[in-house]
């Protein structure tokens, strides 16, 4: 059976499933969905907990012979089993589909998985295990709708925003400076619930206690390039930098988002349909559905070009020379900051002049004096 998250309360309440499967990539909510559960085993006399992580070698007849066994003091058994790949093997395929199968009332089985493809999500030992229990499918906070999920964690301990546009602005300031990271704001909702009492919360008060604590993510800078935001891309850019990130990992991210545009681009005018690319080229999450537009934005000159430009930029954060030798037309900026803002422009706004924002650009230099 497959089960929403917000469903889960309702779910268990009712009593509980003999085996879970809790899959997806947004770790704060599959650790509270695995925390409910846990909880609720507990409460329901499953007193006794095995964990068991897939590694290269492991041995699956143990995880057999646990969910199998009754405890030595009698109590009722809690077996978690965490697959970090997602890719159990054919060995370990078989040995879930027999899991699946073996239903044991003093026995409660939690399996936790990474996000899963579609093809991996119809899969026998997949499907196996969502039929005799329950699949619990965590899907990512969207960037729009981090907001409203801030106010609801706000609200559940306690606290809210004002009414109107001071309350809205305060909540997509929590949302902007978090960058999409769950536990970035689940660490801000919680400082928010220790600095100040249960009630009304104002913009300055979250801005206080917010203020300079953001937590940029390199990846997330990929998302802003493909969805041709340029104030976020700008924001964010600045956000890294005064972080302390690499330049050098930066370009990295940015580079390789070029290169699959690059080759998904040429695969399109191959003839291959679009959905096929996106997979091969492993385009999941809000990517998948931001990829589209880029490609009719850019072309793949403009994608050529980018990738000439991040070869001078790579020569450039590593101390070496950045330009083409008596070629000054072609080098990168003097700031590499500005140069990666120039790169990641390539895809967000082909059309618009290369020039980096204002807080990007490199310092001023004075200008030269005459002589008397």
């Amino acid at each position: 059976m497959q089960l929403r998250l917000d469903a889960l309360e309702a779910h268990l309440a009712k009593g509980l499933a003999g085996l879970y499967v809790v899959y997806g990539d947004e770790h704060l909510l599959a650790q509270e969905a695995c925390d409910r559960i846990r909880a609720t085993a507990r409460a329901a006399g499953f007193t006794d907990r095995s964990v068991f992580t897939v590694e290269r070698g492991f041995d699956w007849s143990s995880l057999l012979g646990a969910s199998q066994s009754m405890s030595l003091f009698g109590d009722r058994q809690l077996v978690e089993l965490r697959i970090p790949s997602g890719k159990p093997g054919k060995e370990g395929a078989d040995a879930l589909k027999a899991l699946a199968a073996a239903v044991n009332d003093d026995v409660l089985t939690m399996i936790t998985l990474p996000r899963l493809d579609a093809a991996t999500q119809k899969s026998a030992w997949f499907t196996a295990l969502a039929d005799a229990g329950v699949a619990l499918k965590i899907d990512p906070v969207e960037r729009a709708q981090l907001p409203n999920w801030v106010g609801q964690r706000l609200a559940a301990q306690g606290q809210r925003v004002v009414a109107g546009e001071e309350g809205r602005r305060a909540l997509a300031f929590i949302a902007e400076r978090v960058e999409g990271n769950l536990l970035a704001a689940h660490q801000e909702i919680q400082k928010l619930g220790l600095l100040y009492p249960a009630g009304s919360l104002s913009f300055e008060q979250i801005q206080d206690a917010v203020l300079n604590v953001a937590r940029y993510d390199v990846f997330k800078l990929n998302e802003a390039m493909l969805a041709g935001d340029v104030g976020r891309l700008s924001r964010m850019l600045d956000g890294l930098r005064g972080e302390g990130e690499a330049a050098v990992l930066v370009l990295w991210a940015v580079v390789e988002e070029v290169r699959t545009l690059l080759r998904i681009k040429r695969g399109v005018a191959a003839g291959k349909p679009l959905a096929m690319l996106v997979r091969e080229n492993r385009v999941w999450g809000p990517r998948e559905r931001l990829i589209g537009p880029a490609l009719s934005r850019v072309s793949e000159a403009a994608l050529e070009k980018a990738l000439a430009l991040a070869a001078r930029l790579d020569r450039q954060v590593k101390g070496l020379s950045g330009g083409t030798p008596g070629n000054h037309r072609n080098d990168p900026p003097p700031d590499p900051w500005a140069g990666l803002f120039e790169l990641a422009m390539t895809v967000a706004s082909p059309k618009a002049a290369p020039v980096p924002p204002p807080r990007l650009r490199p310092a001023a230099t004075a200008p030269a004096r005459r002589p008397v």
